[in-house]
């Protein structure tokens, strides 16, 4: 099980929601390339929440090997909420990253580096200043490989925490379930707005993954 029991709504109290995906973006600003696919064949699916997802996706489409990112709310019980919704945390979503890779580029195993490294995951429901549900650590996996990688990743990065004299990990770790885009404006954002809100910071430990520890 995951070190984190998240306290977010739970369904009796979630909001409602709506039956129709909201008005998104169709095209990445970025790249061109469709955010909701068809993707071409061979690449795969990573969803990493570590904060606002205005500068975690700007940390994933830097990636060689990345073909195209979104953002969106996931982990939650409300469909296609807005992100007024999200924030009240009253969804049980959290600001997600969907990553589309290509596996024979960048490894999985890679991008949970980047995870780690990238955010501080012993917060808890906040990301520095950010505070709230909707900002919690969270990796959605897509298959029970990368759940086992996932895992495995989180034990040696807890190890790495610890020796280094931090926290207990709070990532909540479970398996993907949808993914709501979130709204035109909030793709891409720090493309558009290079000098926009980024509130994501690291802890300063590096993950030993890649330098003689495996996922």
């Amino acid at each position: 099980m995951s070190l984190f029991t998240r306290t977010a709504a739970a369904p009796v109290d979630a909001l409602k929601g709506r039956s129709e995906p909201i008005p998104t973006a169709e095209t990445s600003f970025i790249n061109g390339r469709p955010l909701k696919g068809p993707y071409p064949p061979g690449l795969e699916l990573a969803h990493f929440a570590m904060g606002c997802f205005w500068g975690v996706e700007r940390k994933f489409w830097q990636v060689d090997g990345v073909w195209v990112t979104a953002v969106g709310y996931m982990g939650g019980e409300t469909p296609n909420p807005t992100y007024e919704q999200t924030c009240s945390g009253r969804t049980g979503h959290t600001e997600t990253v969907r990553v589309v890779f290509d596996p024979a580029k960048v490894s999985y195993e890679a991008l949970l580096k980047l995870f780690w490294e990238g955010h501080d995951p012993t917060q808890g429901m906040r990301q520095g200043n950010d505070v709230g549900s909707q900002y919690r650590s969270a990796i959605f996996t897509a298959s029970p490989a990368q759940e086992a990688a996932a895992r495995a990743s989180q034990a040696a990065y807890q190890q790495a925490l610890t020796d280094a004299g931090r926290g207990r990990i709070t990532t909540e770790i479970a398996p993907g379930g949808e993914f709501y885009f979130a709204e035109d404006y909030h793709q891409q954002y720090l493309a558009k707005n290079p000098n926009g809100y980024c509130g994501v910071g690291g802890t300063g430990v590096v993950c030993p993954i890649g330098v003689g520890v495996t996922a």
